[in-house]
């Protein structure tokens, strides 16, 4: 079994042919007719490393470490590649990576840093590994950014473009501005090099007779928006929609929602003393011809970028390797143009931002033209991936198994999942449950919250945070949920040492009164420590302790989050 893992960057999960009639996917629509398309994928985290730490390893944002931008996956995390490489994988990447922050310390060394991601000697002579895989060709850049360099650089200049400096922003590059027009001819684009490069290693790898494991991880439609002709100009405008938010949307939402549809918002509150800035904590009024043109660009971007997941498909396909090939597109996290008013990304976790478009086709085994609701999780690709390839899960991976699913033997892997978002290490914490009908976001030791009924409230306009009796139950559902993601209780790791089955129930003691849950029997209790200090008297189901109840849920939820090692500071924005 081979595997074919194709990434979008920023992919508002709305934006295919199938789902929306104003844009053109042809071949991401041909490739959902031929498998199974998922309508409910969410990412573990909204922004590009930690939801692409967490697809390589199984593992939530919290427990690989990679919690945030401007840190890095530790080396020492096991990966995909590597277990797909002890059964004979041959493995690789090309395009984006972002494991690592475009920073390097001493006693943090990125690979995707200044200077060295321009230091092209050492790409010539620099492939892997990295992070389990055998094989990599890497660049750094969305569009213009003077990010530009790595393997991407080489290749323009073998392709015969000695001039590529001439279509990238200053210092790296001598553009100073552009604007939805990208002037690189289109066939030195990225997306034409991560194509051309792929389908070169696919030959190899069907020459060779060895099984593959290949991320081909495209950059757009990350902002900015910049499209080479004729994309750019292939969507009319005026004909689009244009998202924005509802009448009073804010009135009840956390003060950073309400502050962003403000002209010179304070966001003071929650800046970090290391200088890491808070992606989207900004004003987001926008004037709405502009976004339409931004709007029209991003659908352009996606539609160039579809043409060339197309040729890597289509020659899997001319090889003969479409019914031994797992192939899988789906997008790191999502993307804002003008739903409740915002704007690319941020710390806002509506689905706009952190639900992703999702297929995947294996003929034989994946029905074709499939639709599934089911709660899909890019923590759960790595077991997913094992799974397929027949070889044994490790413990250690926290996501589930959706072979099943996939398949279409059974409808559901999962009754909730899980997204992070440690964005400052300290004054930017929420983590959101979602489960079949509704979704909750919690803030880290804030008051506020959201709460979203996704099935009366599609467009989560409408919070009801403020409705106790929800909140509670919600809350309850969301710790239950944390403790069994955090510490699984099996047979093998109670084998480890000084470990017992009572280390794994979970306390905290606040305002006089403690709380206790075992998530292994699912059982809380509830304790008034003035009255009853031996702890004899569970008050847990005793009505006149809701409130107190309620309060010490989160004190327990909070006291868990408090304590998930951060190994590293933010180093860098990115």
């Amino acid at each position: 079994m081979n595997i074919l893992l194709i990434t979008s960057d920023q992919q508002h999960w709305r934006t295919l042919g199938q789902n929306n009639p104003e844009i053109q996917t042809p071949a991401l629509d041909k490739l959902a007719a031929q498998g199974a398309t998922f309508t409910r994928a969410y990412c573990p985290n909204p922004t590009c490393t930690p939801t692409r730490s967490s697809m390589i390893t199984g593992k939530y944002p919290s427990q690989h470490g990679a919690y945030s931008l401007g840190t890095k996956l530790p080396e020492s995390e096991a990966t995909l590649g590597e277990h797909l490489q002890a059964a004979g994988y041959r493995t690789a990447l090309i395009g984006k990576a972002h494991f690592q922050p475009l920073q390097s310390t001493e006693a943090y060394p990125s690979l995707e840093s200044y200077p060295i991601l321009q230091d092209l000697d050492f790409w010539q002579d620099f492939q892997g590994p990295f992070y389990g895989f055998d094989h990599v060709e890497l660049a750094r850049n969305h569009t213009d950014e003077a990010h530009v360099g790595q393997h991407y650089a080489l290749w323009m200049e073998e392709k015969g473009l000695l001039n590529w400096r001439d279509y990238y922003l200053q210092p790296t590059g001598h553009v100073v501005e552009q604007r939805r027009k990208w002037l690189i001819p289109e066939r030195f684009h990225y997306n034409a090099w991560i194509a051309e490069r792929s389908k070169a290693l696919i030959s190899d790898y069907r020459d060779q007779d060895r099984p593959f494991f290949l991320w081909a991880s495209f950059f757009d439609p990350h902002p900015k928006y910049l499209a080479p002709e004729p994309w750019d100009t292939m969507i009319d405008p005026t004909e689009i929609t244009v998202p924005g938010p509802s009448p009073g949307e804010h009135d009840n939402n956390p003060p950073q929602l309400q502050l962003t549809q403000t002209a010179d918002p304070d966001f003071s509150d929650w800046q970090e003393a290391n200088g890491s800035g808070c992606h989207g904590f900004h004003s987001h009024l926008h004037d709405r011809g502009e976004l339409a043109e931004d709007i029209a660009c991003y659908y352009g971007m996606i539609s160039c970028m579809d043409k060339y997941i197309g040729q890597i498909i289509d020659h899997l396909d001319q090889l003969g390797l479409a019914e031994d090939t797992l192939v899988v597109f789906t997008s790191d996290h999502g993307h804002y143009f003008g739903q409740h008013g915002l704007i690319a990304k941020g710390a806002f976790h509506y689905d706009d931002g952190i639900r992703v478009p999702m297929i995947a086709r294996l003929p034989g085994q994946i029905p074709a033209g499939h639709i599934s609701h089911s709660l899909q999780s890019l923590v759960d690709y790595a077991p997913t991936f094992l799974g397929f390839c027949g070889i044994d899960i490790p413990e250690e991976m926290t996501g589930v198994d959706q072979g099943a699913v996939w398949r279409g033997d059974e409808s559901e892997a999962r009754d909730h999942l899980i997204v992070e978002n440690r964005h400052q290490p300290t004054t930017l914490h929420l983590k959101t449950y979602i489960d079949d009908r509704y979704k909750l976001t919690l803030y880290f030791n804030r008051d506020y919250g959201e709460i979203y009924d996704l099935r009366d409230d599609p467009g989560e306009v409408r919070n009801r945070y403020a409705e106790g009796d929800l909140r509670v139950r919600l809350t309850e559902a969301m710790l239950r949920a944390e403790m069994l993601k955090e510490e699984p209780l099996s047979d093998e790791g109670l084998r480890l040492p000084n470990k017992s089955a009572a280390m794994y129930v979970k306390s905290a003691n606040k305002g006089g009164y403690g709380i206790n849950f075992d998530p292994a029997i699912d059982r809380y209790e509830l304790f008034d420590l003035a009255d009853d200090p031996s702890r004899s008297k569970n008050l847990w189901t005793n009505g006149a302790y809701s409130d107190t109840r309620a309060d010490m849920i989160r004190a327990l939820l909070f006291n868990r989050w408090g304590m998930e090692p951060l190994w590293m500071p933010r180093v860098s924005g990115a």
